[in-house]
């Protein structure tokens, strides 16, 4: 299976990012490996583009970022996630289903039982509607 573009899920990664700390403030390594887990492994954002969109997003007003003692002494950077940042993600997940919904117009899949009188299998798992 090919993975994701980038380009494809750049404009998205602020979105999983807000989505995560608007469950509390985390730190980068936790984000990230969330992300990892929760997507199956299917995507693993690069450490530069993570701290790319934290700076991006708090120099927006969509998050800040503090200094805390983890549990084990280290000083680590967290971030949280403002109001004007649950705006923009709000923002981001209706502008996602408008995408989905766009995208969804021309993507063809082959549907159980399709071909003959319906349909024409065209060879590569797809199946061509005729009179579309």
């Amino acid at each position: 299976m090919a993975g994701i573009s980038s380009d494809i899920i750049r404009g998205y990664n602020d979105t999983m990012i807000l989505c995560l700390l608007m469950e509390g403030p985390s730190y980068g390594y936790e984000i990230s490996k969330r992300i990892r887990v929760m997507t199956g492994e299917k995507y693993v954002i690069k450490e530069t583009t993570l701290y790319s969109a934290f700076t991006r997003m708090e120099r927006n007003g969509f998050i800040t970022s503090f200094s805390m003692n983890a549990e084990n002494g280290k000083r680590r950077t967290y971030y949280r996630i403002t109001e004007a940042g649950r705006a923009y993600y709000r923002e981001k997940c209706a502008e996602w289903e408008l995408t989905k919904d766009v995208v969804e117009c021309f993507i063809r899949r082959r549907l159980p039982g399709s071909g003959g009188a319906s349909g024409e299998d065209s060879g590569n798992g797809f199946t061509i509607i005729k009179g579309v």
